[in-house]
């Protein structure tokens, strides 16, 4: 058994997905937001960090895996962002999970099959792929498509890896 924690991040609400891997069989394990508010942002950040901390703790996840930048709203957004983004992927390496980060089209690529689909559609077929029966909050769905996402690439390389390997030794 495999677990993954996924993270969606953001300044005001950064959104989290655990889902456990057994064979092909993927499970919702939790899924949630950190709310954040107007805090000040060094607030938010230790926020982020801490909470992102006792979620490793509580579910012992084996990977963690993100959401990177997507630049929509400007610089400002965008460094705000960076930095929640910063503050998740080091609660996680400073426990010793190495975090893997994914583009927004790759995760929409992996959830519904193409690269440019709607947050409705991410968010349907999250639910359809972790046969959850209640809607999901957008930032919750998404944190666990990036955590499916990770799976979808994690299942890729290693089926990939004995073949490049074979390939090496010639």
């Amino acid at each position: 058994m495999m677990r993954i924690l996924g993270i969606d991040p953001g300044s005001v609400k950064t959104g989290y997905g655990v889902i456990s891997v057994t064979g092909r069989r993927i499970e919702c394990v939790d899924y949630g937001i950190i709310r954040l508010g107007k805090a000040p942002m060094n607030d938010r950040l230790r926020t982020i960090f801490v909470d992102i901390q006792e979620l490793i703790a509580a579910h012992r996840p084996d990977h963690v895996a993100i959401e990177s930048v997507f630049v929509s709203r400007g610089l400002q957004s965008a460094l705000k962002l960076g930095h929640a983004r910063g503050a998740a992927i080091c609660a996680a390496v400073t426990l010793d999970i190495a975090v893997a980060e994914y583009a927004p089209r790759q995760i929409k690529q992996a959830i519904v099959g193409k690269g440019g689909a709607a947050k409705q559609q991410v968010q349907y077929m999250v639910g359809m792929l972790l046969n959850l029966k209640k809607p999901i909050q957008e930032d919750a769905a998404d944190a666990l498509a990036v955590a499916i996402c990770h799976q979808h690439y994690s299942e890729s390389a290693k089926q990939i890896e004995p073949a490049m390997q074979a390939g090496a030794g010639r």
